[in-house]
C-alpha cells in the first residue's frame, strides 16, 4: 500500500459541497482507503486570474494504485465534476492535486511529486499541517508544519467552522 496526500480545491457552484462529493467519490474507489480528511479553509485565490474564493482541504490516502494511476483516476473524477482544464489556473468545480506520493520523487511530463509550488502556498500548507504536521517534504528535507512557519504567502486562509 501506498500512502498520498491530495488537496482538494473549488471555487465554482457549492464549494463545500463539491469537495465533499470529490471526497466521497474519492472514498468509493476501489483500492483507495481515505485515512485522514483536514478541516476545510476558505481561501483567497492564488495567481493571475480573477476568480472566486476557493474551500480547500487535504487528505491523506492509502491506495493500491501507483502514482500515474492515481493520477489518471484524479483527473477522471474532475471530468466527472465538469472540470474544465482550458484555462490554467481559471476557476475550477474541483481540483486534485497529489502533495506527496509516499516519499517519492517524480519528475515526467504529465506529474511532478512533490507538487512543485507546496511549500510557497498557505492553502495547501495548513491542511497539510493539520493532519500531518511531521510529513517530510522529500525534496526540501522539511516537515509540513516547518514549511507552514517559514511559507512568504500572505493571501488569506481562513479555517471553516464545518
Amino acid at each position: 500500500m501506498h500512502t498520498a496526500f491530495i488537496s482538494i480545491g473549488s471555487n465554482i457552484g457549492d464549494r463545500f459541497e463539491n469537495c465533499k462529493k470529490a471526497i466521497a467519490s474519492l472514498a468509493g474507489q476501489e483500492g483507495i482507503t481515505i485515512v485522514k480528511t483536514s478541516s476545510f479553509y476558505e481561501t483567497e485565490p492564488w495567481g493571475e486570474i480573477e476568480q472566486g474564493w476557493f474551500i480547500n482541504c487535504v487528505v491523506e490516502i492509502k491506495t493500491e494504485l501507483v502514482s500515474k494511476d492515481l493520477l489518471v483516476l484524479l483527473l477522471t473524477i474532475e471530468k466527472e465534476f465538469g472540470r474544465n482544464r482550458a484555462e490554467k489556473g481559471g476557476p475550477r468545480s474541483i481540483d486534485f492535486d497529489i502533495i506527496f506520493f509516499n516519499s517519492e520523487i517524480i519528475k515526467t511530463e504529465n506529474l511532478i511529486i512533490p507538487h512543485p509550488l507546496l511549500h510557497k502556498r498557505r492553502f495547501v500548507l495548513m491542511p497539510l499541517s493539520e493532519i500531518a504536521p511531521d510529513v517530510i517534504h522529500p525534496v526540501l528535507k522539511k516537515s509540513a508544519a516547518d514549511l507552514l512557519s517559514q511559507v512568504n504567502d500572505d493571501k488569506k486562509v481562513v479555517r471553516c467552522k464545518n
